[in-house]
C-alpha cells in the first residue's frame, strides 16, 4: 500500500502500519467479491489505492478531529468513500446506504472481516430511507461519490443531515452548470452552498474536488421525492 501511504502523506495523513494492513484485506476482499458481483471496474492494485482508497480519504483533512462524528454514505457501492474514512478515523459512526442486496451482502461481510464497530449497512433507496425517523436529520455529514447531478445529490442527502451538518459530494471535471443549478435548489431543501476544495493532480488526477453544502434549515417532508424522480427531474 505504498501508493496509498505516500498519497496520504501529501494530504497530511499518516496511516499507521496496522491500518495499511486493513486496507490490504479490503483490497483482497474487494477483488474476491468483484468476481461474483459487479463492485468496481477498477481492479489494478495501484489504481485501487489511488482511485478508490486515496480518493475517499481526501475528505479526512476537513473532518472535525476534536470529536466523534456521524457520517452516512449514500449509494456507497463497494464501500467508497465511507469505509476508507472509517479505517483511518475509527471513531466515526458510519451508515452505508446501498440499494443492491448483493452489494449489501459484501458490505456486511466486510464490516465483519475488518472488525468495524459502529458501522451499519442499510439496504434500500435513499429516497425512501431518508423519510425514516431513525435516519432523517441524524447525521453530521452525508457523502456521495460518483452518484449523479449535484441537485440530485442534495435532494437525497440533505434530509439525512442535522442542521449545521454538511452534504459533501465527491466530483471531478467540469461541474459549473450543475453547480449553478444546485445553488438554486439548495434553499428549497434547507441547504446553502458552502465551498469547493480541490486536489492537485500530483495527489488525485482528473480534477478531483469536494463540494460542500451546509444544512441550515429543516428539509420539507415532501423531499426527497419518490425514487427515480430526483435523478430524472433534478430541482
Amino acid at each position: 500500500m505504498q501508493k496509498l501511504k505516500q498519497g496520504a502523506q501529501k494530504l497530511g495523513i499518516e496511516i499507521p502500519a496496522h491500518q495499511l494492513e486493513i486496507f490490504e484485506v479490503y483490497y483482497r476482499e474487494l477483488m474476491d467479491w468483484n468476481g461474483r458481483i459487479n463492485l468496481t471496474s477498477i481492479t489494478e492494485y495501484d489504481d485501487v489505492q489511488i482511485k478508490h482508497f486515496l480518493d475517499s480519504l481526501t475528505l479526512i483533512p476537513y473532518l472535525d478531529c476534536t470529536r466523534s462524528i456521524s457520517i452516512i454514505d449514500v449509494g456507497t457501492g463497494g464501500g467508497f468513500p465511507g469505509i476508507p474514512l472509517k479505517i483511518v478515523r475509527p471513531d466515526i459512526e458510519l451508515t452505508l446506504v446501498e440499494s443492491t442486496a448483493k452489494k449489501i451482502g459484501f458490505l456486511n461481510h466486510l464490516i465483519r472481516v475488518l472488525n468495524l464497530d459502529r458501522t451499519e449497512a442499510v439496504l434500500g433507496r435513499a429516497e425512501e430511507r431518508a423519510s425514516e425517523v431513525k435516519l432523517r436529520g441524524q447525521y453530521d455529514i452525508s457523502v456521495t461519490r460518483a452518484v449523479g447531478h449535484l441537485s440530485t445529490n442534495l435532494e437525497i442527502t440533505l434530509p439525512f443531515c442535522k442542521i449545521g451538518g454538511f452534504s459533501i459530494s465527491y466530483k471531478k471535471g467540469n461541474i459549473w452548470k450543475e453547480l449553478y443549478r444546485a445553488k438554486q435548489a439548495a434553499p428549497i431543501l434547507g441547504g446553502r452552498f458552502d465551498r469547493i476544495t480541490y486536489m492537485t493532480p500530483d495527489i488525485i488526477p482528473d480534477e478531483h474536488m469536494l463540494v460542500f453544502f451546509e444544512k441550515v434549515a429543516h428539509t420539507q417532508k415532501k423531499y426527497p421525492r419518490k425514487p427515480g424522480l430526483p435523478s430524472k427531474r433534478p430541482l
